[in-house]
């Protein structure tokens, strides 16, 4: 990869769902494990479960397969980012940022909040927090993070038990 210029977004198909499943069981695995919590038949299912065309977009890098990333409506408003995988040979190179901007510069536009949620230790906490995300709050496994709003002044209270798990 040149130049960020190289990537684009297509809509994901169901015929992507494995290569998906795929790339996150490779992903995952180090943080996975570092946890406690890698089983790679589990991993793959939950993707498959939670897999839907509607929201998924495939990252293509020079026209091939670099990634994915789902952005969802969240049940308290705003969006909801998840499953955002990148090909590791292509991490550290900018694409990451460059794709959540892209998806930052959506939410912004339409005045909306973006949260997600990391694995306690994930080096992605630092991407998201260079980025505008902060603290929303966590458990032993997970770190829910939140991007208020563009113009937004405050960050929203939001119950543990009224997000539904990814």
């Amino acid at each position: 990869m040149n130049s960020l210029s190289d990537w684009t977004l297509r809509p994901a198909t169901a015929a992507d769902v494995e290569i998906i499943a795929d790339l996150k069981a490779d992903v995952m695995r180090a943080d996975l494990e570092r946890l406690g919590r890698y089983d790679d038949e589990r991993v793959r299912r939950r993707l498959r479960d939670g897999f839907s065309t509607r929201y998924t977009s495939i990252v293509l890098v020079d026209g091939v397969f670099a990634g994915s990333v789902t952005v969802r409506p969240a049940e308290q408003g705003g969006r909801w980012l998840e499953h955002f995988y990148l090909d590791r040979r292509l991490q550290g190179r900018g694409l990451g940022t460059a794709v959540l901007r892209h998806i930052l510069a959506e939410a912004d536009a339409e005045g909306v909040p973006v949260r997600l949620d990391v694995l306690q230790g994930s080096a992605a906490r630092r991407l998201y927090e260079r980025h505008g995300f902060v603290l929303e709050h966590e458990d032993p496994i997970d770190v829910y993070l939140v991007r208020p709003a563009a113009g937004a002044d405050t960050v929203p209270a939001v119950d543990q038990q009224e997000r539904s798990a990814p």
